[in-house]
Formats: C-alpha cells, sequence, structure tokens
C-alpha cells in the first residue's frame, strides 16, 4: 500500500465540476492500494499518516504530526500509484489491486481514519475526479506498506 503524502494550505477534490471534499492546512494523501494489500497494511498506514511529523514546531524544525497541529486530513484513491515503470513508454497497472479489492481496502482505509481522527475527508473510489491543491513547501512523501512477511526481513526503517 502507497501513500503519496503532500503537505497543503488547502486541496480540493471535485467529481463533475462539485466539490466532494476541501481541507484547509494538513495533509493531501494519495492511496494506492497493490495486489495483495490487507487491513494490517491499511492500519500501519493511517498510523504512520496520523503520527508522521512533517509540519513545523516553533523553531520550524518538522517535529509535529497531522494529530499534534489537529489539521485536516484528505484522503484520495489512486490506482496509478502502483504502476509499474521500469520498461517502456507505458505504464503497466498490473500491480495495481483489482477494482472491487481497491475499494473495500480504500474504504475500510477512510472508515478507521475517522474512526481515530475527526478531521478526515476523501476523494471517491473509480471516478474521475479533479483535485486541486496548494502545496506546502513543497513538503511531498511517498511512503510504502509492504507486506508484513516482506518487512519482517528488511529493517525497522522500510516500514
Amino acid at each position: 500500500m502507497i501513500g503519496l503524502l503532500q503537505r497543503v494550505t488547502e486541496a480540493c477534490v471535485a467529481v463533475d465540476n462539485k466539490i466532494i471534499a476541501r481541507i484547509k492546512n494538513g495533509l493531501l494523501v494519495f492511496i494506492g492500494i497493490e495486489k495483495g494489500d490487507t487491513k494490517e497494511q491499511a492500519d500501519r498506514l493511517i498510523e504512520r499518516l496520523l503520527g508522521y511529523r512533517i509540519f513545523p514546531d516553533q523553531d520550524g524544525k518538522m517535529n509535529l504530526s497531522l494529530t499534534d497541529i489537529q489539521a485536516d486530513l484528505l484522503l484520495v484513491p489512486q490506482f496509478t500509484l502502483p504502476a509499474d515503470t521500469r520498461k517502456g513508454m507505458r505504464p503497466s497497472f498490473s500491480p495495481a489491486a483489482p477494482p472491487e479489492a481497491g475499494k473495500q481496502l480504500f474504504d475500510y482505509l477512510v472508515t478507521r481514519t475517522r474512526e481515530q481522527y475527526s478531521h478526515v475527508e476523501s476523494g471517491q473510489f473509480g471516478a474521475n475526479m479533479q483535485v486541486t491543491l496548494t502545496n506546502d513547501g513543497p513538503v511531498t512523501f511517498w511512503l510504502q506498506i509492504k507486506p508484513h512477511d516482506q518487512y519482517k526481513s528488511s529493517s525497522a526503517t522500510n516500514y
């Protein structure tokens, strides 16, 4: 499971020219769900999203998390994130989860995040969305949560 985090001063998602989600200061996170991703990975991603320290403290250092400053969170499904771009001139989407499994896991992620945090908005799975944002910094991070058996054998910093 992939989370592409962007610290923003504002962001919104529109579908059919209607705004369905809008946030002010916080995080816009594009979510890529890969084949074989599980609820365990979604739970780990939520933990990281809520606790990742990428907001400045009084000294301007990235020491504060989303929950520390009670900022907004916008989760947007993006099936292109898991694309395989290693060869050729056209991406392969074979690493992405099938639509039904992806939707179930994205819905789980949104529901679980809302249970733990009150400032959560979301895009619409499977829709043609227009996402507008003002990146703050710019600050952008890629978080990838690998299946449990893959991160057991690697160092703790990889998950």
